[in-house]
Parts: structure tokens; sequence; C-alpha cells
């Protein structure tokens, strides 16, 4: 009986509707990016450039490859380099969340319950985000914060010791920039030299979000980005615009479910299959997760929205927050 293999096709990125846009548009987009677009989405990083031009040399032979041989039949393949850039390269972004989704489950999480939580800013301080980078990583360390308060008082035994993973994603179903943090969290905490694990009750979110609230003005005001005064109007607002989303507990044995989450928690800011390039009037027309609604771009626009979610060079994403997790 002959033995079942697989054919090895290498990718065409040109061929993409991505790829043809960014193509078609760049160099004209880069140009015009000050007057256009600078006060929407802050300066145009330099580093913006430079992930693009790899993402446009990605997965061509022309550009360098390794020739790959099998020792048993001798088969020989050319494997073209790749550009390893996040989030704007379709194809190197997703390997690289299918290796965190294993990596979490292999290597980081205990077998203890999980839970899955969203923390949301209002739209009037999102821009302060966009702006100053820097600020994403003091949005993750406040919500860890808020929680590791609400875990460790709910769990009645001596130095509770919660663990998380916190990713910081910066899109919402159009692209528009919604900063956000996704927590993977302990149902629970560790406790007692020899990790002993105890789950926790229920937690009131509408606390949660108080306290979430309280640490982001609080770190907005020391880094000088909101006044007193603005703190105290929108702490009067009816809705003040920040929550606190809870999944279902996760069971330590659901592990397609944990690998999941974690693929979800870093996944790109676009889908390429809701995504198509209109060339010959130089718009994108993007289809919402659910399928119901699209939404029409100026091609320059679209790349201006996507490049909003590039990361700086060596940006941390992803936080894994204590040892035991």
């Amino acid at each position: 009986m002959a033995a079942t293999t697989t054919v090895y096709h290498s990718r065409n990125p040109q061929s993409s509707d991505y790829y043809r846009c960014v193509q078609d548009h760049f160099e004209t987009f880069s140009q015009v990016y000050e007057d256009r677009f600078e006060r929407q989405y802050g300066f145009f990083r330099p580093y913006i450039q430079k992930v693009i031009y790899r993402y446009l040399d990605c997965g061509d032979l022309h550009n360098g490859f390794a020739r790959l041989k099998c020792k048993d039949c001798g088969h020989e393949y050319l494997l073209a380099f790749s550009c390893k850039r996040r989030h704007f390269c379709p194809s190197c972004h997703q390997k690289r969340v299918v290796e965190f989704g294993e990596w979490l489950c292999s290597e980081v999480l205990k077998k203890v319950p999980h839970q899955h939580f969203v923390f949301i800013i209002p739209k009037i301080l999102r821009r302060y985000f966009m702006y100053d980078r820097k600020l994403l990583s003091d949005l993750s360390r406040c919500a860890w914060d808020a929680l590791k308060i609400f875990l460790q008082d709910a769990v009645p035994e001596k130095n509770p010791i919660p663990g998380a993973i916190i990713a910081i994603q910066t899109f919402g179903d159009f692209l528009g920039f919604s900063p956000h943090c996704h927590v993977l969290v302990t149902d629970g905490c560790f406790y007692g030299s020899r990790g002993m694990f105890r789950v926790a009750p229920p937690l009131e979110l509408k606390r949660l979000e108080t306290i979430f609230q309280h640490k982001v003005f609080n770190m907005l005001l020391a880094k000088g980005k909101v006044s007193g005064e603005m703190i105290a109007m929108l702490a009067n607002w009816r809705r003040s615009g920040f929550n606190v989303f809870c999944g279902n507990r996760i069971s330590p044995n659901d592990q397609m479910a944990m690998e999941n989450l974690g693929r979800y928690i870093i996944r790109a800011s676009f889908s390429q299959e809701r995504m198509h390039y209109l060339d010959q009037e130089g718009k994108v027309v993007y289809t919402s997760k659910d399928g119901k609604t699209t939404k029409v771009f100026p091609a320059m626009e679209w790349l201006a929205a996507m490049c909003s979610h590039i990361p700086n060079r060596g940006e941390q994403m992803v936080t894994v927050d204590s040892k035991n997790i």
C-alpha cells in the first residue's frame, strides 16, 4: 500500500489582494502621510517603512531562499525567506499565532481552571495610546493590578498568588484604534510551599471595572496626559466607557479551548479572507466578522489604519505575570 505523502506548494503572496493593495499605494501613501493622516493617526514612524518593505520581499525567491532536501528520497525544493514581521504580514503573523497557542499549553499553563477577561477603555482616552505607544504596557499593568487585587482578596489563604497571560490588542472589527487588554488568568490562586491551588468564587465585575477605571485615571494623570478636571468630568458620566468582560470558566483538561484562546488573544489585526481590493477604483471592501456588514475604504486610508497597529521594534504585546499560571 502506497504511503500517504503531502506535496509542498510554495505560497504566492504577490497574487493576494492585500499584497497588491500595499504594492500599488505604499509609495504614494508614505509621501502624503504627513498632510493627510498624521493628525488622525500620529506621526509616521520610520519603523513602519522597514516593516512594509520587508513584507513586500517576503516569500519572494528572488530575495533569498533555503534549499531543502529529503534524506530518504533526495527530493529538493526551495523555501523563500520570510520577513518575520508582526501584525502586518499575514503569513508570518499566523505562524507566530499557532506557535504561541502550542507553547502556552505545553510549556506555560498549569492544569488548573482559567478564565478570559477583556478590559476596555472609553473612546475619549484612546488617542493618548495611539500617539504614545509606551502607554500600552502601562494599560496592561492597570488591568493586571486590578484583577490581582480581586483574586487575592477572594482566596482565603496566606500570600495567594494568581498568574496571567496579558495580551494587548489595538484594533476593532474595522481596524479602528481601540486599545484593550485580553487576560488569560488562573481562576483562583496558588498558595503554600507545595503550590496548592484554590479556585476563586465569581468576581463582581462592576467593582472590578471601578478599580480598573481608577488605576487607568491615576496612570494617565501621573503621565501628564489628562487633568484632574477631565477625570472628574469622566467619572460623572452615566456611562463611563470602561468595561470588563469575563468569559466562561475553562476546564483544566480542555486543552483545545485553551490553545484556541491563546491564538485568539494575539491574532492579526485583520483577515485577508474578508478583504477585497478594487484596484481600478483604488478602494478596499472589508466585511465584518459576522459577515453582515461591509465598509469601503480608500486604499490609502486602509493602509493608514493598518499601520497604526504595527508594534514598534521590540515592543512587547504579550506579558506573563507570575511563575505559576
